[in-house]
């Protein structure tokens, strides 16, 4: 009867290590992705701070343009 508690007791403790160790695996995943993804968001932020410059400029060249043009529209009125 105790050799029979024992073999259970065995079972049970080697399926915890077994589920610990998977456990283990999977958060050694996880920060693998995790890693990734914090690249990944860095590369967009990055990326996005770029966007929003370049955007800026381009909106800073339209309105010269645009200012121009309407000088030029005001100077063709007056002819």
């Amino acid at each position: 009867m105790t050799f029979e508690v024992f073999e259970k007791l065995e079972i049970k403790v080697q399926q915890a290590i077994d589920t610990i160790t998977l456990l283990q695996m999977e958060i050694e995943d996880l920060k693998e992705k995790n890693k990734c993804l914090n690249k990944e968001m860095e590369w967009l932020k990055t990326n996005q701070e770029t966007l929003v410059s370049e955007n800026e400029q381009l909106r800073e060249e339209q309105n010269i343009w645009q200012d121009r043009l309407r000088c030029l529209l005001n100077k063709m009125d007056e002819v």
